[in-house]
């Protein structure tokens, strides 16, 4: 029996490559539905092509134009973010695929979880902001989190078969397209600069987020929830070719790689499909044209968002929210031109100072401090 496939943000660069893996393996998996939160007519192109059961548009001023663009199939309409939440959670649903942007795709992955769902995760602030309560909530409700980021997936990989205790987790970052530089040299650059990333094809966002390597310190807090280390087990290491995704040392000194061509599809496949790998004609890594390897330890004084981010983990309870929600307010103006890169720092150091902290959060706590986080970081700009 075919898999069904919810992709939440199927209309992202993480959703259009998991509706490829679909598309590649007819025969195994299916779209049951699919979510946007603006892009409404890229949604209609997908579902005509698709055919899912339901689709929903987060922006309900869109609704219209969805329902109406759709009107001759078969295919329910939704609209608004609590109808994501809902399709998250529907009986026919196998596997959901989380590949919203940012905070919003916390509250569907909770209710996916507390129906059963098998998470497929590629919305790596979900457990940045709420790690506790997700892991908790997934050993409640039996359900597994397979990680989709190619890191973690490389990390997931490496660990599969072995029984030995993890003594570290060595996750790999390209750099960016600013490997190297110093702050005199970051203090000018611009948008377009920033999302000109030299191997991986992703959103404006995490696109910014690896620029400025806050992409690598969510990254470090993702494995310390999904493979229950401790911060002191998480290292990063810049990795400019991108080949190797990530390693895991155990106690006897071995260490475990997991390469490939930087290509999400391998990671996207490797959930739909675990704990089988599934056959593709997908490129393959060459290694007599493979470049040498390379490895170098980042600059948390020049990217200091990396060190925030261990300094959030090191503190736990509501400061990693407080970590994302300023990082999301500040790429946001950035793009916009409105603050520079390196200011981008500054405003989340300063609200992770201001904001009320709180030891053991509630889902209601993450709530309150999600808001009130953007409040301070917005007044900050």
């Amino acid at each position: 029996m075919k898999k069904q496939i919810a992709i939440l943000g199927s209309t992202g660069s993480i959703g259009t490559q998991a509706l490829e893996v679909i598309e590649d393996q007819p025969e195994l998996f299916e779209v049951y539905a699919i979510t946007a939160n603006n892009r409404a007519e890229e949604l209609v192109a997908q579902a005509r092509k698709f055919n899912p059961e339901v689709v929903v548009i987060a922006n309900k001023d869109k609704y219209a134009f969805v329902k109406e663009s759709l009107s001759d199939l078969p295919i329910k309409v939704f609209a608004g973010a609590e109808s994501i939440a809902e399709v998250a959670a529907m009986e026919p649903v196998d596997i959901v695929l989380t590949a919203m942007v940012g905070y919003a795709g916390l509250k569907p992955t909770i209710s996916a979880l507390k129906a059963g769902k098998t998470i497929a995760l590629a919305n790596k602030e979900t457990l940045v902001v709420a790690g506790d309560l997700v892991c908790d909530l997934a050993q409640q409700y039996k359900c597994a989190i397979l990680p989709v980021d190619s890191e973690h997936s490389a990390v997931f990989q490496c660990l599969a078969g072995e029984l030995s205790p993890i003594e570290k987790i060595i996750l790999t970052a390209s750099g960016g397209p600013f490997r190297g530089k110093d702050r005199k040299f970051l203090e000018s650059v611009t948008p377009a600069a920033a999302l000109k990333h030299p191997n991986w094809d992703m959103g404006a966002k995490i696109t910014i987020d690896s620029a400025s390597m806050m992409n690598k310190g969510f990254e470090v807090i993702e494995a310390k929830w999904l493979f229950n280390v401790r911060p002191d087990q998480i290292e990063a290491v810049v990795h400019p070719q991108s080949l190797i995704h990530s390693m895991v040392r155990f106690e006897d000194g071995s260490v475990k790689a997991q390469m490939g061509l930087p290509d999400m599809k391998l990671p996207i496949q490797y959930a739909f499909g675990y704990p089988m790998r599934l056959k593709n004609n997908y490129p393959r890594l060459d290694f007599y044209n493979c470049p040498s390897l390379t490895f170098e330890k980042p600059d948390t004084e020049v990217f200091r968002n990396l060190a925030l981010a261990y300094e959030a983990l090191d503190k736990g309870g509501n400061m990693p929210c407080i970590l994302n929600a300023a990082n999301e307010v500040v790429v946001a103006a950035f793009l916009k031109e409105q603050i520079s890169f390196l200011r981008m720092s500054d405003v989340i150091e300063e609200t992770m100072r201001r904001v009320a902290f709180i030891s053991k959060p509630t889902y209601d706590d993450y709530v309150a401090t999600d808001e009130e986080s953007r409040k301070v970081a917005l007044s900050l700009i």
